[in-house]
């Protein structure tokens, strides 16, 4: 039942092994970026302690770069106050499996919990095209906002991407990188005026992305 879970603002260490352990970006979430980090418990104290603590992990950040709000909503670096990434999202699988609809309350839950802690006008979050496509936040009133453009990487022959500098004259090739697909939360009446992307049908994005298997 979900009365017996709650959630708690919590530091980076506390659910930094959760992230490793399930998060499909495991590599990465070694050393993810912390911001407003909310976890998931159960009530039982023998359950906490069996787990090593918690059940779920749900981080809010600032927006990765400035580009995507002025993309958005035009906003230059100084409006972007009150904008976030929902950057990680991850529940432990037994959890999941034997709670229904866990993770939707579980990020619900975690806004309103937000939007206590801090002012917020609106929250974006992607879903990797290569490994999901976002129910989750469509089960949270998320609005979808297509895929992210299409783009390239340069990977040097060792395998490792390439992140800044020259690369004339490497050894390596060009390889397509993984879309995204957008969503959306907008709290703020006058942000969401301002807004640039369209709203898709997510329904029609799997036309897109069957194209590029």
């Amino acid at each position: 039942m979900k009365s017996d879970y709650y959630i708690q603002r919590v530091p980076k260490s506390e659910i930094k092994e959760l992230l490793y352990n399930y998060h499909y970006l495991k590599d990465i979430s070694k050393d993810f970026k912390s911001g407003y980090n909310y976890s998931l418990y159960k009530k039982s104290f023998t359950d906490v302690l069996n787990i090593g603590g918690s059940l779920g992990a749900c981080v809010f950040t600032n927006l990765p770069v400035p580009e995507i709000a002025k993309g958005a909503f035009e906003l230059e670096r100084h409006e972007q106050q009150g904008l976030f990434e929902l950057s990680r999202l991850c529940i432990r699988p037994d959890t999941q499996s034997s709670e229904y609809n866990i993770t939707s309350w579980f990020v619900s839950k975690a806004i309103r919990q937000l939007r206590r802690d801090t002012e917020v006008k609106a929250i974006l979050s992607y879903a990797d095209n290569d490994f999901h496509s976002g129910t989750i936040y469509r089960a949270c009133n998320f609005k979808y906002y297509g895929l992210t453009d299409r783009k390239k990487d340069f990977y040097y022959s060792d395998g490792t991407k390439h992140s800044r500098g020259k690369i004339k004259g490497e050894q390596g090739e060009w390889k397509d990188r993984s879309r995204k697909h957008r969503y959306l939360m907008i709290f703020d009446k006058q942000l969401q005026k301002r807004l640039t992307w369209k709203e898709e049908s997510w329904y029609n994005s799997q036309d897109d992305t069957e194209s590029l298997q």
